[in-house]
């Protein structure tokens, strides 16, 4: 005996519960269009005006969320703390949007005294979500074209990611590095255009028509000379924003005719590692992704040690 069974779902509701709003619909009966806004509306209500007014080689941008101080306090006491490396000045920010829940104003409030003691958040007014990532990242390339044009280069990397610092600048200073149009990092190539509904990254087929996303640098942290914000935001209007920060960076990379590079070494950029990770390894990433503050503390350390090569 054969069962059929028919499932009747509104396919303009799956598309919203799956694919990242910044707004809720009107009614579940009128969920609206796939769609991210990006409006370009949005203002820094937190901000250091100062940043980038010197020499900076490299700006380290860190979104992270507003109430995750554990992480910003990891970061500035570990490889955020090292601002001057291989005799070039490095800063690092942190970017968020607004905190949300019944203690938002008490969040906000909180996240104005911490930036009295440190200096280094960049907040924005929208709303801080997973699904808003592709919004963090436009008002990020917003404020480094703003602000950190003269620098050399950008950083963007997550907040449990550690930086070895010293091995990111000695990339950034090899002649054979690009100054201009130019961006590495964990490069997926072919990555498919999914498909499938019930998948977080589900995309339809009126929003991208294509099998394949363009070359893109996973988002877990990239590079991109001081050219690139201003180029990727120029083109973004001509560009339907989606959900997947890292993937949308990727179509305004081929919209402005640059493709990203792999680095030279491939264990440079490490985002599904086996911990722990040996002295040999440490020695030679620039990003790898931890599971832990006390593991991304252990790692600073151990990579700051003598000695620590293959």
């Amino acid at each position: 005996m054969i069962i059929f069974i028919y499932l009747n779902f509104d396919e303009k509701l799956l598309r919203w519960a799956t694919s990242g709003f910044s707004r809720a619909p009107s009614s579940p009966q009128d969920p609206g269009p796939y769609h991210v806004a990006y409006p370009r509306n949005y203002k820094f209500i937190m901000d250091d005006k100062l940043a980038c007014k010197s020499a900076t080689f490299v700006v380290v941008m860190v979104p992270v969320a507003p109430s995750n101080v554990a992480a910003r306090e990891a970061i500035r006491k570990t490889w955020g703390s090292e601002k001057l490396v291989l005799g070039q000045l490095v800063e690092t920010f942190f970017m968020l949007g607004l905190p949300g829940g019944a203690d938002a104003g008490q969040q906000q409030e909180k996240l104005k005294q911490e930036n009295l003691q440190h200096h280094d958040l960049i907040q924005s007014d929208f709303q801080d979500s997973y699904h808003n990532l592709t919004i963090k990242t436009m008002m990020m390339l917003e404020w480094l074209t703003a602000h950190c044009s003269k620098a050399s280069y950008a950083i963007k990397i997550d907040s449990d990611v550690l930086l070895h610092v010293q091995n990111l600048v000695k990339l950034l200073l090899d002649p054979g590095t690009a100054k201009q149009n130019y961006m590495t990092g964990l490069v997926w190539w072919h990555s498919p255009v999914l498909r499938n509904p019930f998948n977080k990254f589900y995309m339809p087929r009126d929003v991208i028509a294509e099998p394949e996303y363009p070359p893109y640098p996973l988002g877990m942290s990239y590079v991109m000379s001081s050219d690139l914000p201003a180029k990727l935001l120029g083109v973004s209007p001509l560009i339907k924003p989606i959900h997947i920060e890292d993937a949308y960076l990727g179509m305004c990379l081929k919209r402005v005719g640059i493709s990203p590079t792999d680095p030279p070494e491939e264990n440079m950029f490490i985002v599904d590692p086996r911990h722990p990770l040996s002295d040999c390894s440490l020695s030679k990433v620039i990003a790898v992704t931890t599971t832990s503050i006390p593991q991304m503390t252990s790692y600073w350390q151990r990579s700051k040690e003598p000695g620590a090569k293959c």
